[in-house]
């Protein structure tokens, strides 16, 4: 992915696609609705993976989250930017990702003062597979209890991205992973 131009499909307020920019220069500190997806992963085992933001990335460096998220290029289907960004963020072949919040959107500042402002469908996939991350992307990973992930970031949510924490927050996802 690195050296390709990728672009993100901006939206406005009802979620209808109005434009494209470069993904690249779209997160600022004033950041336009935009499409995104977040993708939790289960393995055999029913455990899901938390990922640890690579230090290098522009937004939450160093913060755990879910497995991998990312943006569907112009005339991309969400689940197909999700297998697209499954294979480079770690390495796995996710295939049936299935959709748990349609309607997910949020806004949140980091530190920095970056914006994140998405609409950003949430879904969930189980692959077979151990993660293979790329560095760039992902400085650790671990496999932990769902509920165990519920705790730690109802806990300390300081420690994970925001994202994660309000997607927990909604019982549908939490079902989904328990289940």
């Amino acid at each position: 992915m690195a050296g390709v131009r990728e672009e993100v499909v901006l939206l406005d307020d009802a979620g209808r696609p109005v434009g494209l920019a470069d993904k690249a220069r779209v997160h600022t500190d004033h950041t336009p609705l935009h499409l995104a997806f977040s993708c939790h992963v289960l393995d055999g085992a029913g455990r899901v993976l938390v990922t640890r933001r690579a230090l290098s990335k522009l937004t939450w460096p160093g913060v755990w989250t879910n497995a991998f998220c990312g943006h569907p290029g112009p005339g991309e289907r969400v689940e197909d930017a999700v297998a697209r960004r499954g294979r480079f963020e770690l390495g796995l072949e996710v295939t049936e990702p299935v959709e748990v919040l349609p309607d997910f959107r949020y806004r949140a500042v980091d530190a920095s003062g970056v914006v994140e402002n998405e609409i950003c469908p949430v879904y969930l996939a189980r692959v077979p597979a151990e993660p293979a991350p790329e560095p760039t992307e992902v400085a650790e990973h671990r496999w932990v209890e769902p509920a165990d992930l519920v705790a730690a970031v109802r806990a300390a949510p300081f420690a994970f991205s925001p994202w994660l924490g309000l997607q927990l927050a909604d019982a549908r996802l939490v079902a989904a992973l328990t289940a």
